[in-house]
């Protein structure tokens, strides 16, 4: 297990890219499925996440070659030569694993899966996706580590699905199944964010007839048959989120060249509310952080609302801020467990159910923490920017599922940072 040696080097200043969304490209990886020819996909960041999926597709019945940095090459087969079953190692490493269920059951007729894995901070039910699919005709045999799933019909069944929360992940299957399914089907309540979006683009350009990208409401009508296409993967919000929020926390100013304004609007605005300047009118977005942060709430909620991603961000931000701020968790309720190694840094916060309660200090003092979710270790980088002395960070394994070379875009901002074995 790596670890990350941080230790504060004043502000931090630059340019520095996000590459492609983490949030996107493993379901576009998985939407390949869904024709028979060679996809590319540009703008791919290179992260373990990306690697695992990699193993997926070719466990499946592919073939995945990078061509160039952030490319790939995905050849799929006809469909009765998809091996609709893969190790279970490779569906609990990530959660994403999940989006092949939709398009092995619309494809092949059937898929064998087990459960999917990924950051642990809170119950996560997969009862939205196979609810969905079984309006759709799908059968689920389900026991505690494993899913096996059939369709009775050469194809899945248009249907009208109403999600009960408007699920990312369940929004991005459930629209890849629909795509091959027979007839008309409405996603009532559907996920709006960038990445789901940027998933029917894709689609679309495969053939796919799907219309209200962007709302709440997705009316798709079903096809016979898809065709490859190349795609290039929109930049990761949460990424340039991590890179602005270096920028605010260390008093500098950072501008991620490829960061989409337009993705990230409210988390823009809570910038601006803690102090940073925000300049949205040249490449990407750009901020400046003041000489300390201001107290600010928030609550996060389905896009377009604050991200559940960008929390642990900003409640490192606000652990050194002027004021108290209360931060709302409104999506997950395991996702205060960062909190603890805060507090171990010399933070003041206390949380109570899905809120907490942040009382900023003068200053952190580094110690050895642990990491554990993606976030909550760029997270905790973050907080050895500004932490008097030394911070060891270990689980660094999760910063690597998603940001590609993030020690090396942080020094290249200036930050001293260095991987320990």
């Amino acid at each position: 297990m790596s670890s990350l040696v941080v230790k504060p080097a004043g502000p931090l200043e630059g340019e520095v890219q996000a590459f492609g969304a983490k949030n996107a490209v493993l379901k576009q990886m998985a939407a390949c499925l869904l024709a028979t020819g060679e996809h590319q996909l540009s703008n791919v960041p290179d992260i373990t996440d990306v690697g695992v999926m990699i193993e997926l597709l070719e466990a499946l019945g592919c073939s995945v070659v990078r061509p160039a940095q952030h490319e790939l090459s995905i050849s799929v087969p006809e469909a009765h030569d998809l091996h609709p079953v893969a190790p279970a190692h490779l569906f609990a490493s990530m959660r994403a694993s999940i989006v092949v269920l939709g398009p092995l059951l619309t494809r092949c007729g059937e898929a064998n899966m087990a459960l999917p894995g990924g950051d642990d901070f809170g119950q996560r039910p997969i009862n939205f996706h196979t609810d969905g699919l079984s309006a759709m005709g799908a059968t689920f045999h389900n026991d505690r580590s494993s899913i096996h799933a059939t369709s009775s019909h050469s194809r899945l069944r248009a249907t009208r699905i109403t999600l009960e929360y408007p699920s990312h992940t369940a929004t991005d299957n459930l629209m890849m199944a629909c795509v091959l399914a027979q007839g008309r089907s409405v996603i009532d309540n559907a996920a709006r964010e960038p990445e789901v979006e940027d998933l029917g683009r894709q689609l679309a350009a495969m053939g796919a007839r799907i219309e209200g990208l962007g709302t709440s409401r997705l009316t798709i009508d079903g096809v016979e048959r898809l065709s490859p296409a190349r795609h290039e993967v929109i930049p990761d919000r949460v990424v340039a989120a991590t890179y602005l929020a270096s920028a605010l926390i260390s008093a500098g100013r950072v501008r991620v060249v490829d960061a989409r304004a337009d993705h990230m609007e409210m988390l823009l605005r809570k910038l601006e509310a803690m102090g940073g300047v925000v300049d949205t009118t040249g490449q990407g977005v750009s901020v400046t952080g003041p000489k300390r942060l201001a107290a600010c709430d928030v609550s996060t909620l389905p896009y377009p609302g604050v991200a559940t991603d960008y929390k642990p961000l900003i409640t490192t931000m606000l652990s050194v801020a002027d004021g108290v701020s209360v931060v709302t968790e409104n999506l997950f309720a395991g996702r205060f467990r960062y909190v603890d190694e805060l507090v171990r840094l010399g933070a003041s916060i206390r949380t109570e159910g899905h809120h907490a309660m942040i009382r900023g200090v003068d200053h952190l003092v580094g110690t050895t923490v642990r990491a554990s979710d993606i976030r909550a270790a760029a997270a905790l980088v973050l907080a050895g920017l500004v932490a008097d002395g030394e911070t060891v960070v270990s689980g660094l394994e999760h910063v690597d599922r998603g940001y590609d070379n993030f020690v090396g875009r942080l020094s290249q901002l200036g930050a001293c940072v260095q991987r320990t074995a």
